[in-house]
């Protein structure tokens, strides 16, 4: 097994060009060469915007809030963390307290970095904010959601019963709710 270089250089960027656009996604070839001489092309999502969050809301110390919400891609609705995108000018704790506004219902006293996550890193250059909301409080934004979304308050102790749904299926929300599982067991053992 080798170990991994961390001063191993990036590839070469020698061309970029957009090649598909939809009225949401912009479909960019990348013309790379690589430290060893070889040359490839390849077609990523082309980042727009500022990146966006997904946000695990803690209603107490043993729930955590759910929006059930539909998904064009599955033609279903899915069970998952309220998330959006980081609009112009906001910080990530910005973004995440509106989306909770404008999602959930609530915002939140404190906000706190869970992990940056990034989805199939080959096919797109976004990366995710994971944040950790607590000390909940009601306030609602309007948001661009076409209908209400349905907040669901779910105890921590049946976890696995959540991960056994077949609605909660999305990886970025599988992720965050193991990540944040993993934190409170942290928590627990250094605290007694």
């Amino acid at each position: 097994m080798s170990k991994i270089d961390p001063n191993k250089p990036l590839p070469t960027i020698t061309d970029r060009s957009i090649v598909a656009k939809s009225r949401f996604f912009n479909v960019e070839q990348v013309d790379l060469t690589f430290s060893n001489g070889a040359t490839r092309q390849f077609e990523r999502m082309a980042g727009k915007g500022h990146g966006a969050v997904m946000i695990v809301p803690f209603a107490d110390d043993e729930h955590i809030l759910l929006i059930r919400e539909y998904g064009a891609g599955t033609h279903a609705y899915e069970l998952g963390f309220p998330k959006g995108l980081i609009d112009a000018g906001e910080t990530p704790f910005e973004a995440a307290n509106r989306e909770l506004k404008e999602e959930a219902g609530f915002g939140a006293h404190h906000l706190s970095d869970l992990m940056k996550v990034s989805m199939a890193p080959t096919f797109f250059n976004a990366r995710m904010h994971v944040v950790v909301a607590k000390d909940l409080y009601p306030e609602t934004l309007e948001g661009d959601e076409p209908e209400p979304l349905e907040v669901v308050k779910w105890p921590l102790a049946k976890i696995d019963e959540l991960l056994a749904r077949d609605d909660f299926t999305e990886a970025r929300s599988i992720a965050a709710l193991l990540l944040v599982d993993r934190q409170r067991r942290n928590e627990k053992k250094h605290t007694g």
